[in-house]
């Protein structure tokens, strides 16, 4: 018979083991080979992808007008929302944007995007478990899908994407138009995909897109990067102001029913930054290694997204961008694989707004806590080749094995490194085939475009603030399935090698090339065209009524 004092020996050790499992279970499961896979949150409701999420935003007349009176500034107003009937108190919205506020800021239309925050005024308030969310104002483009599609393809490709839908916003009870409602990439976020032992988040972004840079199209202002209205006095070469948009006046350039808009002198120091025009050295971060010193990648740690984040986790970041950029232990810091996946559909999508151009941003870069480096997707509204769009032939033909668009493979380490290495490339070219045979092939790009325009549809004629009348909005989806048609071609061709796969065996063979003079452009919406200039259409400013998430995917 076991001695009493054994007996309590022995509970007690048992209670310890027990607390000891149950704490290794939650905050370092991976000990034990267990790996926490996303999990569903109570906030998805309110992204389902069968109906447009309401959302009702009532705000005091001073609060609003003193948004719309100062919108560069990107402050914080307090106001209720209202999400399908569900009242949260004392929320906090702001404007959000770089280039894109700044248009509509210039122009005659109130239509901004917006930043909602539910914890702002109250400490642990929530949306039903998410702190804050997006919702996105659709500005250059006509078929208001291009953001939803982008995600979609994302998330069919098994990369960490956040849940979207759409949501009819009204403003006081009144209608005020059709969004794009995209979860924030925070800490909710990482929770949800990464598991409670999440990492570290950055937003790779610098004032140079304002400064300086190119003309890139929605972006957004990190947390705790200065506002426009905030900056004060503006930097030698930085003019702020506004933009007239008579000023800009059409290049000598027109392809394909596509108009580039250039800004006339005296037009040019009203932009933000002094942008110029369309092209430019700015963004957020090449991820080219520089040195082991965190003080200079400071376009990355200067937009530290996660509070949590420590200098030891900034240095586990370098130490990866030193082996990515040396091509050495690359599946050890590197995701290879969700990186090719990333890769393959934002090439697929030709979604040149982002790391793969001169601003390289638009993306956040994620490290897993234990030195390893990926990508995840963010703001696609210059996607389906809008960005700096030259031909339609040229976006659709976009190369598959050159996907950086003024600068070099060797500029973007994070693709470039890859696409060194026999075996990455591939695989990178298996992902392009599966994206070519299950999604476009397969009729479920053409079935989701009919199935979401049959959802949307009756919000979009009755947009009272739309950048585009719903005429031009129904001849922009018929131009979306056309250049979803025409680029699944290309990529086909591009990897049976019938069709250039690189920028320059395209120029050296233009003959090879899908044709695609049937398509334009225009109609989809561009940074530079549409129905008037600066991508917005006909209706853009009126202010008139025009009356006139998760994802399935195929198997």
């Amino acid at each position: 018979m076991i001695d009493a004092k054994y007996i309590n020996l022995i509970t007690i050790l048992c209670v310890v083991a027990a607390a000891v499992l149950v704490g290794v279970l939650m905050f370092a499961p991976d000990l034990l080979g267990i790996t926490e896979k996303e999990r569903t949150v109570t906030y998805a409701s309110m992204f389902d992808e069968d109906t447009i999420t309401e959302i009702n935003i009532v705000i005091s007349d001073d609060q609003w007008n003193d948004i719309l009176t100062n919108p560069l500034a990107e402050e914080y107003h307090r106001c209720d929302i209202v999400i399908n009937g569900v009242t949260y108190p004392s929320v906090g919205i702001r404007t959000k944007g770089l280039t894109s506020l700044s248009q509509v800021a210039s122009s005659d239309s109130d239509r901004y995007s917006f930043k909602l925050k539910a914890d702002e005024y109250v400490n642990d308030q929530s949306f039903a478990g998410l702190s804050e969310f997006v919702i996105n104002n659709v500005i250059q483009d006509a078929t208001y899908m291009k953001e939803y599609l982008s995600y979609d393809l994302m998330a069919y490709m098994g990369v960490p994407t956040p849940l979207v839908t759409y949501a009819n916003i009204s403003i006081n009870g009144e209608p005020f138009g059709l969004y794009v409602m995209i979860e924030s990439v925070e800490d909710d976020f990482a929770s949800r995909v990464f598991g409670v032992n999440y990492g570290n988040l950055y937003k790779p972004e610098s004032m140079d897109n304002v400064g300086g840079g190119g003309f890139g199209g929605g972006g957004e202002r990190p947390e705790g990067m200065e506002s426009f209205g905030g900056m004060g006095d503006a930097p030698a070469g930085m003019e702020m102001g506004n933009v007239d948009p008579a000023a800009m006046t059409p290049s000598s350039r027109q392809q394909n029913g596509t108009t580039t808009f250039e800004f006339s002198e005296r037009n040019r120091n009203m932009v933000p930054g002094n942008m110029g025009g369309f092209g430019g050295n700015g963004g957020g971060a090449d991820l080219i290694y520089t040195d082991d010193s965190i003080e200079s990648y400071a376009h990355i740690f200067n937009n530290t997204v996660l509070k949590k984040t420590k200098t030891a986790d900034k240095q586990r970041v370098v130490t990866a961008l030193k082996h990515l950029n040396e091509g050495t232990d690359l599946e050890t810091y590197v995701d290879v694989d969700e990186v090719l996946r990333y890769f393959a559909a934002n090439t697929a999508l030709v979604n040149l707004d982002s790391y793969v151009s001169n601003l390289k941003h638009n993306y956040y870069l994620y490290e897993d806590g234990k030195g390893q480096i990926s990508i995840l997707p963010w703001d696609f509204n210059l996607a389906f080749g809008a960005f700096q769009s030259g031909s339609a032939t040229s976006s659709v033909n976009f190369p598959i094995d050159t996907p950086v668009t003024g600068v070099s493979l060797e500029d973007r380490p994070l693709i470039g490194k890859l696409l060194e290495v026999p075996e990455y490339k591939e695989r990178y070219h298996q992902y392009l085939q599966e994206i070519l045979d299950g999604y476009f092939a397969s009729g479920y790009f053409a079935a989701k475009i009919d199935s979401l325009n049959d959802l949307i549809s009756p919000s979009v004629e009755a947009d009272p603030t739309a950048f585009y009348s719903y005429a031009e909005y129904q001849k922009a989806i018929e131009a979306l399935k056309l250049f979803g048609e025409l680029r699944a071609e290309s990529i086909a061709g591009q990897l049976d090698e019938s069709i250039p796969s690189t920028d320059a065996g395209q120029t050296e063979n233009p003959s090879a090339l899908i044709d695609a003079s049937g398509l334009n452009m225009n109609d989809m919406g561009s940074m530079g065209g549409g129905g008037g200039a600066g991508g917005f259409g006909e209706g853009f400013g009126e202010g008139r009524n025009q009356n006139g998430g998760g994802m399935n995917f195929p198997q």
